[in-house]
């Protein structure tokens, strides 16, 4: 069982920039072969696609290419979301999620794709 914590999240203003993290326990040296991914949900909405990552391949969300960077640290079972120019409609809870499996390109974006979630941070940013 693959387990997520997601950290780094906090208020921000406008303009600014948060680094979100998270660590996948469990996973073991196959963390590697892990496609991770980033969603978000704000009330009342489904959640969003952000970014996801398996072996270099990286896909973005439309709402945040050119803004957001997801990168990862095999050594350290970790997966990153550098999020710049942040602005109010970025306000959400933000979810890691992982697959054991490369997920395709086309089907990244899918919720259904990843089998583990972490419990999600809070980003808010004010206008």
């Amino acid at each position: 069982q693959v387990r997520l914590v997601e950290s780094g999240g906090g208020l921000v203003q406008a303009g600014g920039s948060l680094r979100l993290s998270c660590t996948a326990s469990g996973s073991g040296t196959s963390f590697r072969s892990y496609t991770m991914a980033w969603f978000r949900q704000t009330p009342g909405k489904e959640r969003e696609f952000v970014a996801a990552e398996t072996w270099g391949s990286i896909t973005y969300g439309d709402s945040v290419k050119g803004r957001f960077t997801i990168s990862r640290d095999n050594a350290k079972g970790a997966v990153y979301l550098q999020m710049n120019n942040l602005q109010s409609e970025d306000t959400a809870v933000y979810y890691c999620a992982s697959s054991p499996n490369r997920v395709i390109q086309s089907a990244r974006r899918r919720e259904s794709s990843y089998g583990f979630w972490g419990q999600g941070t809070q980003v808010t940013v004010s206008s």
